[in-house]
């Protein structure tokens, strides 16, 4: 795979595009005019991983609450705004460390510029978000039949409005709540430009289903090297949709900060309940901070074989297993010591540097 190259924008320290690692973002869900409820919430998402949080700044008592909840927050805080384009200056003034925007439907070009001069000044970005929903009228008229293009070209549309005023911080992201419209729409925009692209499928449901939506999109999208950092959608707890995120990045291999667990889906020759065994070694390795891949079969006949592309593993049989390592068999466990086992070996492996 190779990553498509975009320019680098800073959002509070924090890096995106520009080679820099794809990072992890999400939406609080509180009344942002609650400064308490909503910098709890914030602490909750940095405490589970999230790198850039975004706050909905409905009006102007949302960002007198901003000022308060920038002063304390762990991590960036993007202002999230509609249609008022003095919210979004007020906005900056609050430390609103990126302003999330449709120039389009904030007024003419002089509003655009007030936007873009307070922006500036700061040395704050906009990310353009375009959604399905929110495409112009004319373009859905024009593209009856390919919403990815009308997307495109929303989205192209909102970017020749700042670059109009000489402005180039930009982020821009495109999402649809179905994956093929998402897809299309933001390999439509990786070949118009080199802004960095914030990757989402909107509105994508609830935590099991929308979990599903954003692996195949955002996932396939990364695969492709398209996209710079993400948000998953859930009509959900938005720590669920910082943990998924994390997820989707460390599956297709973006992100390796701790050790992955695979294991078999079992079969007829299975005879262990696997399961319990998995989750038990996942929960067990869940301290270590160094990547590898940790593989629990459930047959003993097959697991070393199947399990080669692992660091280390087990292959178990009803009373006992057989522990490996880089594909070599190294000794056999009582089935009662199998978690320790691997446990032991893992942090020697990560004590040593050795997977």
């Amino acid at each position: 795979m190779t990553r498509r190259f975009s320019r680098q924008i800073s959002v509070g320290g924090v890096r995106i595009g520009g080679g820099s690692a794809v990072t992890v973002q999400s939406m609080t869900n509180t009344d942002t005019r609650n400064v308490a409820e909503t910098v709890a919430q914030i602490q909750r998402l940095a405490d589970a991983g999230c790198e850039i949080v975004r706050c909905a700044v409905p009006d102007m008592e949302a960002v007198r609450a901003l000022y308060h909840i920038k002063s304390v927050s762990p991590i960036p805080v993007v202002a999230d705004i509609h249609f008022n384009y003095q919210l979004a200056i007020e906005s900056v003034a609050a430390g609103a460390d990126k302003i999330r925007i449709n120039p389009g439907n904030i007024g003419g070009q002089d509003r655009v510029r007030a936007v873009v001069h307070a922006c500036r000044n700061a040395g704050v970005p906009i990310r353009i978000g375009v959604n399905s929903g929110s495409v112009e009228r004319d373009l859905q008229e024009q593209y009856p039949d390919n919403l990815p293009r009308a997307m495109a070209e929303s989205a192209m549309r909102h970017v020749r409005l700042l670059e109009a005023e000489d402005f180039s911080d930009i982020c821009v992201s495109l999402k649809a709540s179905d994956v093929p419209s998402t897809i299309a729409a933001y390999r439509d925009m990786a070949e118009r430009c080199d802004y960095p692209l914030h990757l989402g499928v909107t509105h994508a449901g609830t935590l099991q289903m929308g979990t599903l939506k954003a692996a195949a999109g955002i996932g396939g999208l990364l695969s492709m090297g398209i996209g710079d950092t993400i948000r998953v959608s859930l009509a959900a707890d938005p720590v669920q949709e910082v943990l998924a995120g994390l997820e989707i990045l460390r599956a297709v291999g973006s992100r390796r900060d701790r050790p992955e667990v695979i294991a078999c889906p079992t079969c007829g020759r299975c005879q262990v309940d696997l399961l319990p065994l998995v989750e038990q070694v996942e929960a067990a390795v869940a301290h270590i901070q160094v990547p590898m891949k940790i593989a629990v079969m459930g047959c003993a006949v097959n697991g070393p074989g199947e399990g080669r592309e692992a660091d280390l593993g087990v292959a178990c049989g009803r009373a006992d297993g057989l522990l490996f390592q880089n594909g070599k068999i190294l000794h056999k466990v009582p089935f009662a010591e199998i978690v320790p086992s691997l446990l032991r070996l893992a942090e020697e492996c990560a004590k040593g540097g050795q997977t």
